[in-house]
């Protein structure tokens, strides 16, 4: 019965369009269909299995049980949450205005009921990870998007000056999600002068009404270029201390720890420590989930006090960056080899192919037993569920496509 859903609840589609793609995907794979699936968003193996790090499993499985069955604090337990944002920036001593979030979700949800008023728009990137939007949307919020770099250019100024003064205009406040380093979907991270030019025109925005940049920090883990995700962690902790922008991350558990069903996460704002901020994140936490599962926050404390656990962790985050280069190198060499531009990977799970009526060229792969995911961009192919070795199969087939009238 649908009578009882207000209007506006009746017609969404039954699934997550991601999560519908790749269960498509895996039904046609099931019925002895030779498929590529580039739509997981989980990292997986060779073989097609879901990769889980064994330091962190070890952990898990030691927890005891008061690390397990008692509730969180509400806002989370302090201990978790120095700890987290001390593995981004290990030379804070406090995790500032903080909560434990399910998940990165979580945490971009409660900054939107905070910095945003209903019917006022966020600003992120084009492309950006689609469930931006559904997040932006059931909070009764619109979503407004400036050009990310394409390969080799630099970042358009203008645009994001014009974008980032529209909305203070109309709205009179600015909210930035951006996911940098390791964006998703492109795969690529702002160089540091692009970086440099994006946070003066904050500071130049920041005087005519308050504006909050808070970091999607998904995939930082796995990068071809650690030391530019480092260079990247204090360009922005030097923004942040500054004071004039708001600058906070959103932080999760799920790729980094191979945590995904954990659900948890947090938002944090390091810089700042008011009083009233706390109190706002923490109040919308009661009333949304109340508070989040304690097992993964007693893992991480765990992890915290065990540098033999920290070195294997960072041994495997080291292995699977690298497989995830190799992936990367092995797909732009495929696209070159179709007469097709390479991607130039340097951190995440995906990269974005550039192609004219994405929607219609992913249907047109789908029959060639390929699947990818449609953005108005482009497509999303998450190298972090291809093989090397699968890269020449998708490049011929996108090539077939694109060559039909």
């Amino acid at each position: 019965m649908t009578a009882q859903l207000i209007p506006t609840r009746r017609s969404f589609p039954a699934d997550d369009p991601i999560f519908a793609l790749n269960a498509e995907a895996n039904t046609r794979k099931a019925a002895g269909e030779s498929v590529l699936n580039a739509t997981v968003g989980a990292l997986l193996d060779e073989s097609g299995q879901l990769v889980v790090l064994d330091s962190v499993m070890e952990l898990w499985r030691g927890l005891g049980t008061m690390e397990v069955a008692p509730y969180a604090p509400i806002a989370g337990d302090p201990a978790f949450l120095k700890a987290l944002v001390r593995r981004h920036w290990p030379q804070l001593a406090a995790a500032g205005a903080a909560c434990t979030t399910p998940g990165g979700s979580g945490a971009l949800a409660l900054s939107l009921r905070n910095f945003l008023e209903p019917g006022q728009s966020l600003l992120t990137t084009a492309p950006f990870w689609g469930p931006y939007a559904t997040l932006a949307a059931e909070n009764g919020m619109g979503l407004v998007t400036a050009p990310w770099p394409g390969v080799g250019e630099p970042l358009n100024a203008a645009a994001w000056d014009g974008a980032l003064r529209h909305l203070m205009t109309r709205q009179g406040r600015v909210l930035l999600w951006l996911n940098d380093p390791c964006h998703n979907p492109t795969g690529r991270s702002l160089s540091a002068a692009d970086r440099a030019v994006l946070l003066d025109l904050l500071r130049q925005v920041s005087a005519l009404g308050p504006v909050t940049l808070l970091l999607d920090f998904a995939y930082l883990d796995y990068t071809r270029e650690p030391e530019a995700v480092e260079a990247a962690l204090r360009d922005y902790a030097a923004f942040g201390t500054e004071g004039r922008v708001l600058v906070g991350a959103s932080l999760s558990l799920s790729k980094s720890m191979t945590l995904y069903g954990a659900r948890c996460g947090a938002i944090a704002f390091p810089w700042c420590a008011e009083p009233a901020l706390q109190a706002a994140l923490t109040q919308s936490c009661r009333g949304t989930w109340s508070n989040c599962a304690k097992a993964p926050q007693s893992l991480l404390l765990r992890l915290e006090q065990d540098g033999k656990a920290q070195a294997r962790l960072t041994a495997e985050h080291r292995h699977w960056s690298e497989v995830l280069s190799a992936r990367a190198q092995a797909l732009d060499a495929a696209l070159v080899a179709e007469g097709m531009k390479p991607l130039h990977w340097q951190g995440g799970f995906f990269v974005t192919v550039a192609t004219a009526e994405p929607e219609a060229v992913c249907v047109r792969l789908k029959a060639e037993g390929v699947f990818t995911v449609p953005l108005p961009e482009g497509l999303r192919v998450g190298i972090c569920g291809m093989r090397a070795a699968d890269a020449p199969r998708f490049a011929q087939a996108l090539h077939r496509v694109l060559a039909r009238p």
